[in-house]
Parts: C-alpha cells; structure tokens; sequence
C-alpha cells in the first residue's frame, strides 16, 4: 500500500493542505478542535508525522509520569496489558503521557515493595498487580505519605489505603465458573479449582465464589480441596494429571489465575478434553485454541482496553487534585467467550 500523503489526510480531516502545514509547522494559530480532528485522522489512515503532529496538538498540555508494575512479562495476558496501557496512554488528550511499565523478577514482598519504591522515585502515581502482603501495604501507606497514589489492578491490596482498586468483581468471576460447570455437565461428580496464591486478593475471591455457588446451588457437587499452582504451567500440568489419576469421576476444573497452559496439556494427554468442564480466564492464544478444540468450555475475560483507559483516567486525576479523595473500587464487567463467539 501507498504511503498516505498530506493531500490523504486533508481529506481524511475535511480541511485544507495549507491548514495541515499550518499545524505541522505551528505557523499560524489554527483552532484546538481543527488540530485534534487533524491529529485524529492521521492516526486513522497511518499518516507519517502522526508523532509530530501529536507534538504540536498537545505541547501545551500537562505532562505527567506513570508507572505500572505487572507480573510474568513471558505470559501472553500480562504482554496483551503493557500494549493497552502504552495505548491508553497515547490516546489521552488531556495531558501527555509518560508511561513506565515493569515486573518483579519474584513475586515477593520485599521484591515487590522495592520495585513500587524505585518506580515511585521516578513517577507521580503508579499502578500495580501484586499479593496483599503487610509489606505491600506498608510500602502503600509510605508512598501515601509522599504524595504518590498506588491503585490495585486485578487483585486488590492494601484496601483502606490504596488510592483504588479497578478490575473484576472476583467474587462473580468465580461463581460464573461454578455455574457453568454446575449447567453442563452430564452428571454430579467432582471439582477442582486452582488458584496461584492466597495472597492474591483476587483468585481468593474467586475462590470464595466458586465454593459458595455449589454448596448454595449444586451441592451433589463435591469441591475437592483447592490447589495452589503459583501461576505456574508445570506445576498445574503435574497436578492435573494427578487430579486425573486419583480422581476418575474429576467432571469439572476451573484455573482461577495462571497456569492454564498446564491444565490444557493435561487434558488433552489423557484424552480427557471435553469430558471435564474446563474454565479458564483470559482470551490469549492458548485459552482460544483449548476452545476451538474443545478443551476449554469458556474464558473469563478482563476487558483490558476499557480498564486500562479508566486506569489511566483515574491515575492522571489522582496526581492533579495531589491529594487522596476517596478510597475508590471501579468494577468492569467481564467478557464470556466460548467456542461459538471467538
């Protein structure tokens, strides 16, 4: 395809090519509607110079730097996120964006709290996926003091002191599982769940929900003792596999963090995939292909650019008022995906 030329985008704005000069080379005073609208275009139609124009459009907004820590940079989720936060950030009109997005190399409290200070020397507010340790807290409380807001994204930590928490209603996520797997299998039987910690806020509600659901609603369920797999895909392929063994009338398995890459294999080695109800969460290579084959009965999704667009929206608030508010939860509802809507 051919490179869009100026002629391109002034169609594509509905403006002139001297009005477009004018914003490219900031000659003379062109209105903020005409520039964005301009800016906007180039976006769409991958105008060369998108970069400067976003230069001229924005020079005069705030600037501000944020920070991110995730976690298991080698996971397809966690590389789908950093790619909707750059975005999100790129998108914001409102000021430009600096973003810094990292991951601790062990999922410690001492690592992780080291991590949160490092990057809270360096930007204004950040943003992090992490156990809740006391030690997560402490370092929470700490950066408060200072002046740097931290938000809890996809499990929540340090609740009370924590400027906010955005992600799902875990809780829901984990009784949808249990209701799926209740509707479609053939018979009673047994269940398992997986979760990577309990100090993951998160997989522990999940957790908490999936139980709940079958001693309120299907208690010819029985729920087998929850395994802990540390999001890890060995750990959760052996422990499959030994479910699988121990437990032959096993009708029902539901991955409630990482590690679903184990669970699939297991499945499919012992040609048990169809025959237990997998359910897994987020729609990454691996969780597509498991339900175009029929491994996996359904993935629970996190709707990453919305929440990372709210994330961005809330971090830049929270360091231009430079002073906690409200002690805020933003919910998003979560995706379903089976093997009909891929």
């Amino acid at each position: 395809m051919r490179r869009p030329t100026i002629s391109d985008l002034a169609k594509a704005s509905g403006v002139s090519v001297a009005t477009i000069d004018r914003v490219l080379n900031g000659r003379l005073p062109v209105r903020e509607q005409t520039a964005r609208r301009v800016y906007e275009a180039a976006q769409d139609i991958g105008y060369h110079a998108v970069g400067l124009l976003r230069q001229r459009v924005f020079e005069d907004v705030p600037r501000y730097q944020l920070a991110f820590l995730l976690q298991k940079p080698m996971q397809s989720f966690y590389q789908a996120f950093a790619k909707e936060i750059e975005a999100a950030a790129a998108a914001m009109t409102a000021a430009k964006l600096q973003v810094q997005i990292d991951y601790p190399a062990v999922s410690t409290p001492s690592v992780i709290a080291e991590k949160m200070r490092a990057l809270a020397a360096r930007n204004q507010a950040v943003a992090v996926v992490a156990p809740d340790y006391p030690a997560v807290e402490a370092i929470v409380d700490e950066l408060k003091e200072k002046g740097i807001p931290v938000f809890s994204v996809l499990s929540d930590f340090a609740a009370g002191v924590r400027e906010g928490y955005l992600g799902l209603d875990n809780r829901k996520v984990g009784r949808s599982a249990a209701w799926t797997i209740a509707r479609t299998a053939r018979k009673p039987g047994k269940v398992a769940c997986f979760v990577g910690s309990h100090r993951f806020h998160g997989h522990e509600l999940r957790e908490l929900g999936f139980r709940s659901y079958f001693r309120e609603n299907a208690p010819e369920f029985e729920v087998l003792e929850t395994l802990i797999n540390f999001d890890a895909v060995d750990v959760t392929h052996e422990a499959t596999l030994d479910l699988l063994q121990k437990h032959p009338d096993l009708i029902g398995l539901y991955v409630a963090g990482g590690g679903m890459e184990g669970a699939i294999a297991a499945l499919r080695e012992e040609n048990r995939a169809g025959d237990v109800t997998l359910i897994v969460n987020e729609l990454v290579p691996e969780s597509k292909g498991a339900l175009m084959d029929g491994t996996v009965a359904m993935a629970i999704c996190t709707p990453l650019p919305l929440l990372c667009r709210e994330l961005i929206t809330q971090m830049v608030s929270s360091v231009e008022r430079s002073a906690q508010t409200t002690v805020r939860q933003t919910f998003f509802p979560f995706e379903i995906y089976i093997s009909e809507n891929i």
